[in-house]
């Protein structure tokens, strides 16, 4: 039985209803959280917590009536049972009177799965500056140990992948296998070619479909940098498929073999789900103790100090995707979009746990925040912060394009809460391409963009007001689409070269004695004074804001 536990029956079903179960009747938003998980045993009844899920194994479906109204007796949220089961008008009405959800596992999920993944699930959980289960600031598993139980058993060097051929772990012995696993391993990542040739050739339709070991001859491959056979096997928790396990050795695939294949098979996706609800949990109560500190809510002391961060000088760092997506990515169901920026997220967490492990990341309002606890003294950390940011930026280059905008330190939850704001307001104008002088760079202060973040937020208000151009400009606009003369990009130009006749020339590619004639007549119609500052710096302004940008 797993005791104080963190999660309600609604998020048990949110976070595992897809792969192993499914809500067949019974309403899940059950107040409060789930008790504990019981297993069912008619010869030897467990004591029953408050808000038990029972697990009704073996349990035939005329039984199932009687059952659901006992643990509705005993105060249980749910009973779980093996699926299919018809809903007869019995159990319909069983379910109804003991206010009980009624759930199905899924067939080809095992009940040890389940039980696994509940009690991680529902097991009490903390963050601090050191977690036992954690690698480079993230939840990790023991996959690389299962890779080396099955490498052992099956004699090769094994890879286990998940569904984008990224390499999650491997064991040892891989030098003896082709140059081509070699590659892999160390990219941790198939490389694009041989994907595409297994995918040519039908191998991965034929795994994620069958349930025995697929043979992968490496002649068919016709390819000098693969020697040996693969033989591969999908790794799968009920209807998903959650990635496969590769096995690069000689010889004849015997039943032993396939047999040692299928059992490791499950035990993998047991450790895969584990991982994933472990990952999940972890990721969650983060993302609620960041989000705290950084709204400055009730408890958000209590939030920085589970952290381990309390009276220590933090950096906030704001990042989000440029708006022009990467190429690279048009391929992905959601470029741009929330699983990009939970990969971002990661490997953020990743790169600052190398320099400062006791970092967190999360993402919150669709943007990702970090919290970096940097000491020293005046503009030191955020110029530390600024070069951390930056050699990330480098390393992702055009494979995940990210600006990062950068907050001033501080130690108290208001401090906090301002360094956020700082580092936003950095990060937009980055993000919406409006850096001084049209430079695209990834990385920036609020004091390098200050000016650049006030237009942005004159803008937001002129857009929430519906502003129009008025006086000068807005009769010049009028003129303009009256007559296609270009006079107000004339304007522009010449504001922009600060009245260098011959650099806005050059700039609209035009003679200089033409840009001459065109600022006469634009004055003209518009009646604009170029000579006064004042008129042409509220020319510039409203041309900023309101018209051609």
């Amino acid at each position: 039985m797993s005791q104080r536990p963190r999660a309600s029956l609604g998020r048990v079903l949110d976070d595992l209803g897809d792969t192993l179960l499914e809500l067949l009747a019974g309403d899940p938003a059950h107040d409060g959280e789930i008790g504990g998980v019981v297993i069912h045993d008619p010869d030897d009844e467990p004591v029953h917590p408050a808000g038990a899920l029972v697990l009704a194994v073996g349990v035939r479906s005329g039984e199932l009536p009687e059952l659901v109204r006992e643990v509705g007796r005993r105060g249980a949220v749910g009973l779980v049972v093996r699926a299919p089961v018809v809903l007869t008008d019995a159990l319909a009405a069983a379910v109804e009177e003991s206010r009980t959800a009624l759930l199905g596992l899924r067939r080809g999920a095992t009940w040890a799965q389940l039980t696994a993944l509940l009690r991680s699930l529902l097991a009490e959980g903390d963050i601090g500056p050191a977690e036992a289960e954690t690698l480079g600031g993230l939840p990790s598993g023991d996959l690389f140990a299962v890779a080396n139980a099955i490498g052992a058993l099956l004699d090769a060097p094994v890879t286990i992948e998940d569904r984008s051929s990224r390499v999650l772990a491997f064991s040892g012995r891989q030098d003896e296998a082709d140059a081509s696993r070699v590659e892999t391993v160390i990219g941790r990542q198939v490389p694009e070619r041989y994907a595409r040739m297994l995918t040519d050739l039908g191998v991965f339709r034929e795994l994620y479909r069958e349930h025995r070991p697929v043979v992968v001859d490496p002649a068919r491959l016709d390819e000098d940098r693969i020697s040996k056979q693969r033989v591969a096997i999908a790794v799968r928790a009920g209807d998903e498929v959650l990635g496969s396990i590769w096995a690069a050795m000689d010889g004849e695939v015997t039943p032993e073999r396939s047999a040692a294949l299928r059992d490791a098979a499950s035990l993998v996706a047991l450790h895969m789900l584990r991982v994933r609800a472990g990952a999940d949990v972890h990721r969650r109560l983060r993302t609620d103790l960041v989000s705290s500190v950084l709204e400055g809510a009730a408890g958000a002391r209590d939030a920085l100090g589970r952290l381990g961060l309390a009276g220590r000088p933090v950096v906030v760092l704001a990042l989000a995707l440029r708006h022009e997506p990467s190429a690279e990515h048009d391929h992905e169901p959601d470029p741009g979009g929330a699983s990009t920026l939970e990969r971002a997220a990661d490997a953020l967490a990743v790169h600052l746990s190398a320099a400062v492990p006791a970092s967190a990341v999360a993402v919150v309002g669709g943007i990702v925040h970090a919290l970096v606890p940097l000491p020293g003294d005046g503009s030191e950390p955020e110029e530390r912060a600024a070069r951390l940011a930056g050699e990330f930026c480098e390393r992702l280059g055009t494979r995940l394009p990210v600006v990062v905008g950068v907050g001033g330190a501080g130690s108290d939850i208001s401090a906090i809460v301002a360094s956020r704001e700082a580092a936003t307001r950095a990060m937009r104008v980055l993000r919406d391409g409006v850096a001084p002088g049209g430079e695209t760079r990834s990385v920036a202060r609020l004091a390098d963009v200050y000016t650049q973040s006030l237009l942005l937020e004159l803008r937001d208000l002129a857009a929430a007001r519906d502003e129009r151009p008025v006086g000068p400009i807005a009769l010049l606009l009028d003129y303009d689409e009256r007559n296609d003369s270009g006079l107000a990009e004339t304007l522009d130009a010449w504001l922009d070269a600060n009245g260098d006749v011959r650099a806005a020339a050059a700039a609209l590619f035009i003679h200089p004695n033409t840009l001459r004639y065109r600022l006469r007549r634009l004055e003209q119609v518009s009646g604009l004074d170029l000579a006064d500052p004042e008129q042409r710096f509220g020319a510039a302004l409203q041309l900023r804001l309101l018209a051609l940008r």
